[in-house]
């Protein structure tokens, strides 16, 4: 590497300068004090654990995307720490080990193999909380809600230039696990000597929505006409609320699993409406977002104009059982920096701070003004001011200025 490149961060990596930087710890706090006042308490999990850990039962996702390297003092194999979830619920069932629910939340860098998308970081600030013990579509309800919230509270950040609310702006788009599960069973069922690659390729295929590729696929299938009926029109089952209703009719006959399923996203959905009627609901019947660990209702924000989803989550019941407490559990995470970038992007700046909140402070030779200046100047500063002397950088680009005076320091405008 030449001198002209040793400045040149690897590819996906990237950093935060004072502005950023800035923007990006205000929000953190604001979402952490969110988070807390909804009874989640904070855990900070270390960056790197064993492989045997911090990789067992999170699915092949997380694997792929972790960084693996060897522990110089045991020997052990070690990876970075792909995804904060997992390490949550390790906390949750060995380190706490307590019974009854609880609520745990974090925040914290990631790192990953390979951006999860084109455009994004490989080096995430992953935000996220997570309910545990709790089994009842309320607890689901609760965490989609406090996605919301804090959707909210980070948007009230920015100055957003007479445009809409969030919120007016979002859908939240739903979908069960078990769906997906009983549809592959009854696949499998009907063709046990189907091979792995052509079942993973069909599942593919309705992801995409692809009919012409689906249609090809299915061609040479022997199975149940039902089966297939089910098979070709899932793509299709996607939509408003009207398409949980289309799900019972054409899903029913899979069994009670599937109907108990639709029955729960119809209950949440319902609650949800009435708590952000402004939110739009979206039901996509034939995709499952996440990681391989979960197991019920799965879940996704996005935003018009923004492809990617401003965060996601779902229940991901047992996840704990390999380290002794097979747990329920729901929650959500997302990527700070990427959500951030999306809001300041459509908000135009940031609410980080600017020239008019800085105080400029003069500098005194005298030792009695000198004295009262600083007990001023130290009163601002708890009460959470910039105050800058003169001539130290970012002085000149103050808004206002400390003055004395009659014996008294005063805060003037410039």
């Amino acid at each position: 590497m030449t001198s002209a490149d040793r400045w040149m961060l690897p590819e996906g990596v990237d950093e935060l300068l004072p502005e950023r930087a800035a923007i990006a710890e205000q929000a953190r706090r604001s979402v952490l004090d969110l988070f807390k006042v909804w009874g989640y308490q904070l855990v900070i999990p270390p960056l790197i654990e064993f492989t045997d850990s911090l990789l067992i039962g999170t699915g092949q996702d997380v694997e792929v995307q972790s960084f693996r390297l060897t522990d110089q003092l045991s020997g052990k194999p070690m990876a970075v720490r792909a995804d904060i979830t997992p390490q949550t619920a390790r906390i949750d069932a060995h380190s706490l080990n307590t019974q009854g629910v609880r609520r745990l939340c974090y925040a914290g860098s990631v790192l990953h193999t390979r951006p999860k998308t084109l455009m994004a970081s490989r080096c995430p600030i992953q935000v996220g909380a997570e309910l545990y013990g709790d089994q009842s579509i309320a607890a689901d309800i609760e965490v989609v809600s406090l996605l919301l919230e804090t959707l909210t509270v980070l948007e009230a950040s920015f100055i957003t230039n007479g445009e809409p609310g969030l919120l007016d702006q979002l859908t939240l788009d739903l979908g069960h696990v078990a769906i997906d599960q009983a549809i592959k069973a009854a696949l499998a069922e009907a063709m046990p000597d189907l091979d792995s690659d052509d079942t993973a390729a069909i599942f593919a295929a309705i992801q995409r929505k692809s009919q012409p590729d689906l249609n090809l696929l299915l061609a040479d299938l022997v199975i149940d006409q039902d089966l297939m009926i089910i098979l070709q029109q899932l793509p299709a089952l996607c939509g408003g609320v009207d398409v949980l209703a289309q799900a019972k009719s054409l899903l029913g006959a899979l069994g009670p699993q599937v109907n108990a399923a639709i029955d729960q996203l119809a209950q949440i959905a319902e609650c949800i409406a009435a708590r952000f009627p402004k939110v739009a609901l979206y039901f996509d019947l034939a995709e499952i977002h996440g990681y391989e660990y979960h197991t019920g209702l799965v879940f996704a924000a996005y935003a018009d104009g923004n492809g990617l989803a401003l965060a996601n989550g779902g229940r991901y019941d047992n996840i704990g059982q390999v380290f002794g407490a097979a747990r329920s559990a729901t929650g959500f995470n997302a990527d700070l920096k990427a959500l951030l970038a999306f809001l300041q992007s459509r908000a135009g700046k940031g609410l980080a701070t600017q020239a008019a909140d800085i105080i400029a402070a003069p500098n005194t030779d005298n030792a009695a003004d000198d004295a009262s200046l600083w007990q001023a100047v130290s009163a601002l500063r708890q009460a959470g001011e910039v105050v800058i002397f003169n001539g130290q950088q970012g002085a000149e680009s103050a808004g206002r200025q400390l003055v004395q005076r009659d014996g008294q320091w005063q805060v003037e405008t410039l």
